[in-house]
């Protein structure tokens, strides 16, 4: 034991100071890429890479897993079901009712930027769609519509609008064909409009026929439920078309016709596109009566309604409106009202004000949006910004108030103020619908991991370390093999391994001279 704890005492005695500025500096490199891969997994991920792979990799070698399993009719299961089935409830993605032309929008913007505006995920959402709105089981009785049902299928672009002329070639009627062209090959607006309106043509042909055969079968019923929606969905496009080519009255008329001829049809979110051609007429009176309609605490709630109730009452009194006056007179009840009305959107969708504000840059809105999250925020502002710039002061009256709302909400937001508790789902929804240059914005705002503040503290550490100990390598060196070889020579170490010596000697003796009892 002696020699042993004298040859680490030379050793560390023969060390130089160059070692320790190695050895140090070494660990503040390595502690250093811990920690800047921890914060950009943190970032692009919400969460911590090494605890993820503690919890899902060690945490079961250590058997860590064995109490947290339940009965499958105890309370606990039967209380995370219950949460699952929230989670997914509170994650559950929406049609955007703006969504841009894939042909003369989006595909534009990638062709100026060199970007990508949509994910696959958000692609692949649309094709289900599709494959829902478009498709039936009796889609092989006519040969056209057997291949655009292959073609909602396809992936690729150039696949999908070849098969579309494959369609219009077996049946010049073929309206879901002059959809898809409309969507995806028509490089502008004007072309857009042109095949809808053929496609609107064909598929009023094959409405009023599959209306005249519906009671003949359970098939003819799911054809007529399918040309429906070919119709509503041909419609609400040209509507949409009319909009951006500045007709916007006819695109009213359309959309309120739409709305009275297939009131079922309200989940495809109709209202929306009405309430903003509406707020671009300035016809706040109309607006106002759609929002009586459809703001209603048993219809499900969107920004673009709490929004826009907030914007009308706001209009009211922001042209007037002064912080430095409402501090010293306080708020009328006008005010107090378009306050609340600001609060009550903010608490819904936190993330809006910061684009209606334009502290956050804006992107081309998803096919799909998560209610309350990042994606409906982007979708709102970016129809809707030019309407609160257009009234004065509501822009001020947003700024001086917003923050506000946070509050009021309970943290950690175990319950909701007005609306349900925000849903922990919308980050990792959200990462899936936006594309990957946007930076998502996230609330609430999550706290950093333990292993980030712990990789930090050991990399500036470590770092000043090495730096001490090149600019005094002497005196770092002493202190050094004070520390490393204080516990060796130590009163307590020596006494320890006299007694061990003592304890082997006299085992030996007895070994040696067995006693006569033996």
């Amino acid at each position: 034991m002696a020699d042993g704890d004298g040859l680490v005492t030379v050793f560390l005695n023969s060390l130089t100071p160059k070692f320790y500025v190695a050895l140090t500096g070494t660990s503040s490199l390595i502690s250093g890429l811990i920690f800047m891969f921890e914060w950009w997994y943190f970032h692009k991920h919400g969460t911590s890479f090494i605890e993820q792979v503690s919890v899902s990799h060690l945490r079961p070698l250590m058997g860590g897993t064995e109490s947290s399993i339940s009965e499958p009719g105890s309370p606990s299961s039967n209380r995370e079901s219950e949460t699952s089935r929230q989670n997914l409830s509170e994650c559950k993605l929406w049609r955007n009712p703006l969504n841009l032309f894939r042909g003369a929008e989006y595909r534009r913007y990638t062709w100026v930027t060199g970007k990508e505006p949509l994910t696959y995920y958000d692609m692949n959402l649309s094709a289900q769609d599709h494959q829902t709105f478009f498709t039936c089981d009796t889609d092989f009785l006519r040969p056209s519509d057997t291949v655009m049902q292959k073609a909602w299928r396809e992936r690729n672009p150039p696949a999908r609008i070849k098969a579309a002329y494959q369609a219009l070639e077996l049946n010049n009627d073929c309206a879901t064909a002059y959809v898809l062209l409309a969507e995806e090959e028509a490089t502008t607006i004007v072309d857009a409009e042109r095949l809808f309106k053929q496609a609107l043509k064909a598929g009023e042909t094959i409405y009023r026929r599959s209306q005249q055969c519906q009671h003949q079968s359970p098939q003819h019923e799911a054809q007529l439920r399918r040309d429906t929606n070919v119709l509503v969905y041909i419609k609400r496009r040209l509507a949409m078309c009319a909009r951006k080519l500045g007709r916007i009255r006819e695109a009213v008329k359309i959309m309120r016709d739409l709305m009275k001829e297939f009131p079922p049809l309200t989940m495809v979110n109709i209202h929306e596109n009405l309430l903003e051609s509406l707020l671009e007429l300035q016809a706040y009176a109309d607006v106002q009566a759609v929002l009586a309609k459809y703001d209603d605490i048993s219809l499900p709630k969107s920004a673009a309604i709490c929004y826009t109730a907030a914007l009308l009452k706001t209009r009211t009194v922001s042209d007037k409106f002064c912080p430095e006056t409402a501090s010293r007179r306080g708020l009328s009840m006008a005010e107090i009202n378009a306050v609340e009305a600001i609060h009550r959107a903010v608490e819904f969708n936190p993330h809006v004000p910061k684009y209606l504000l334009e502290m956050k840059s804006l992107i081309l809105p998803p096919e799909h949006i998560l209610k309350r999250g990042d994606s409906e925020a982007i979708a709102y502002a970016f129809f809707h910004l030019q309407h609160w710039k257009r009234i004065e002061g509501a822009l001020n009256l947003l700024q001086c108030t917003w923050e506000g709302t946070f509050r009021m909400i309970p943290y950690p937001l175990e319950k909701g103020h007005l609306f349900y508790p925000y849903p922990s789902c919308t980050e990792t929804a959200d990462r899936e619908l936006l594309p990957t240059f946007h930076h998502v914005s996230v609330y609430p705002k999550k706290e950093l991991p333990f292993f980030i503040h712990f990789t930090a503290g050991l990399c500036s550490s470590t770092a000043m370390i090495a730096l001490l100990t090149h600019q005094f390598p002497e005196i770092m060196g002493v202190f050094a093999k004070a520390i490393c070889s204080e516990p060796l020579d130590s009163p307590g170490m020596t006494v320890m391994a006299e007694n061990k010596q003592n304890q082997r000697q006299l085992w030996f003796l007895a070994l040696s001279h067995p006693s006569p009892e033996c």
